[in-house]
């Protein structure tokens, strides 16, 4: 199993999270932010091709493995946006705030209010690795005007559980992990990774 790995992102919420579920394994996650290490460009319109651009950026310049995470909000009236410009959707810097106020605003006299969460992760062992570890998760649910909850990050407070009726703000951790997109992912991820192993 992988000791230590570089997370290739600055987002705090996700490194929690991220923390969290890998220290059953015995992982170590360091932020890249902690080596120096700046954000990588993420030119790409999917979300697997910048997952892996992200993780090889950072492998290469923390000379560890590394981990890179693509998610966003895919809303089915816009067509799948926000999509990959999800955390900059209200435009820079990026702002949860700004980017839940567009998303609102163009689906106001919007009827059809579903919606995803999408989640790639990108494991590469080195920056030229040439089997990466892909794992993807999907979060179903709907956007709603009224932002409910305390918890979680970006749009959670906006996005309603198709199965508990609890935006991902309102959620427990635990729940919101079992349910969530970046859980879904990680448990791929996870077994891929043990099975690598055996």
């Amino acid at each position: 199993m992988i000791p230590r790995l570089v997370l290739a992102s600055n987002n705090a919420g996700k490194l929690r999270e991220f923390r969290r579920l890998l220290a059953p394994l015995g992982i170590e996650v360091i932020a890249q932010a902690e080596l120096g290490i700046p954000e990588a460009e993420e030119p790409h319109v999917t979300f697997v091709e910048n997952a892996l651009a992200k993780a090889r950026h950072a492998s290469a310049l923390a000379g560890l493995p590394a981990l890179a995470d693509d998610s966003g909000v895919c809303v089915h009236a816009l067509g799948g946006a926000p999509g990959v410009l999800s955390a900059r959707y209200g435009g820079e810097p990026k702002s949860d705030a700004r980017n839940n106020a567009r998303l609102i605003g163009e689906l106001m006299a919007v009827t059809d209010r579903r919606a995803h969460y999408t989640c790639v992760l990108v494991l590469v062992r080195h920056a030229g690795d040439p089997e990466p570890i892909v794992a993807e998760g999907v979060w179903h649910g709907m956007i709603i005007d009224t932002p409910r909850g305390t918890g979680g990050f970006g749009y959670d407070p906006h996005f309603l559980d198709a199965e508990t009726g609890l935006t991902g703000a309102e959620l427990p951790l635990e729940r919101k992990n079992e349910l969530s997109h970046r859980g879904r992912a990680m448990r791929e991820l996870i077994a891929k990774l043990q099975a690598a192993q055996e």
